[in-house]
């Protein structure tokens, strides 16, 4: 068969770390969309979001290589790693239509990435040169009529049966439903960082290099005492001029975290700004990043997930209409000085 007979997914992410999910994923679409080959393609760096704490790029290819060896057709592409920088999936897909036939390429996402296709880089280029496999997510509902479709889509759909959508172009957009397994990146994570089993998120090949090279671990070794943490991000945040800063400790509460700031912008973009504010000197006075990072490139809210210290920064208008601080009524206020600088 000629190479550009073949019918190959493509398959991006961080994989930070791969887990049982992926697995599934790549078992169920090459089964049942019948390709010849995925290639699975490691981000350099997620566009929505900031880095976070985990393995090195070498380290995180030769975990997806422990995980996928035994299947073989999975091929490893490194190129939007030796591009680095932000990877878009535009570039790639570009980069797969120059030597594959756009009716055998397709694109592999999920349904929470489907859900903000129209937001992506050069997403109507990309529906003209690749076919999208959509697979389900727990907690993510499949499209059920044309207006659950994200608006960019609409409007490239010629027609649309709830399991496929015909668009404009001749390719196609797929809805794969899994047999879900409930894990996420986030989750292994966090359970990795708390000690708990991740026997069903991660294969045994996958969770012993993680262990054996120590990645994962606990933030608490570096950051030490989480209440003084907790007032040192509140202090960058009133001297970055954020309206209303506020924090709980949560200790003697039923709640995912030990601490929690809520702060508020004059803007999405003064959210957004503040949250890499925090984050930017967190990383300098302590060499962190953040487990996980939602919302930065909205700004509308942005959540800071550094083990026991939750950083919430909204645009003050969506966090009246969210009203956390009433969640937390029971934690204890922290004393936030309002106007000290942030290396005082």
């Amino acid at each position: 068969m000629a190479h550009n007979e073949l019918r190959v997914g493509i398959f991006g992410g961080t994989f930070s770390p791969l887990h049982t999910g992926h697995i599934n994923v790549v078992q169920t679409v090459r089964s049942r969309i019948g390709l010849d080959l995925i290639s699975v393609v490691p981000a350099a760096q997620n566009p929505h979001k900031g880095p976070t704490e985990g393995p090195t790029d070498t380290q995180r290819v030769k975990m997806i290589e422990i995980g996928l060896r035994e299947f073989d057709f999975v091929d490893i592409d490194l190129q939007e790693i030796n591009r680095g920088g932000v990877s878009y999936a535009i570039d790639t897909v570009r980069d797969y239509a120059k030597r594959i036939k756009k009716e055998n390429l397709y694109l592999i996402i999920g349904l929470d990435q489907f859900e903000k296709l129209d937001t992506w880089k050069g997403y109507e280029e990309l529906l003209m040169l690749t076919n999208v496999i959509v697979v389900s997510r727990p907690g993510h509902q499949m499209p059920f009529s044309l207006e659950d479709l994200p608006a960019g889509i609409q409007k490239l759909t010629s027609a649309f049966d709830r399991s496929y959508i015909q668009l404009s172009s001749g390719l196609g957009i797929e809805f794969l439903r899994l047999h879900d397994i409930d894990v996420s990146s986030t989750n292994v994570r966090k359970y990795l960082r708390s000690g708990r089993g991740t026997d069903r998120q991660l294969t045994i090949p996958v969770e012993t290099f993680l262990r054996e090279n120590k990645l994962y671990g606990p933030l608490r070794d570096r950051i030490g005492d989480y209440e003084k943490f907790a007032k040192f991000c509140g202090v960058v945040l009133n001297d970055k001029k954020a309206i209303n800063v506020r924090g709980f400790d949560l200790r003697k509460m039923d709640a995912p975290a030990e601490f929690t700031l809520v702060a508020s912008g004059t803007s999405t973009r003064h959210a957004a700004s503040l949250a890499e504010n925090v984050m930017r000197a967190i990383k300098e006075e302590f060499n962190v990043h953040p487990q996980s990072i939602e919302g930065l490139s909205e700004g509308r809210w942005v959540l800071l997930d550094y083990g026991s210290l939750i950083v919430h920064v909204f645009y003050d208008y969506v966090r009246q209409e969210y009203r956390l601080e009433e969640l937390w009524k029971n934690g204890r206020p922290l004393d936030i000085p309002a106007e000290v600088k942030a290396n005082a």
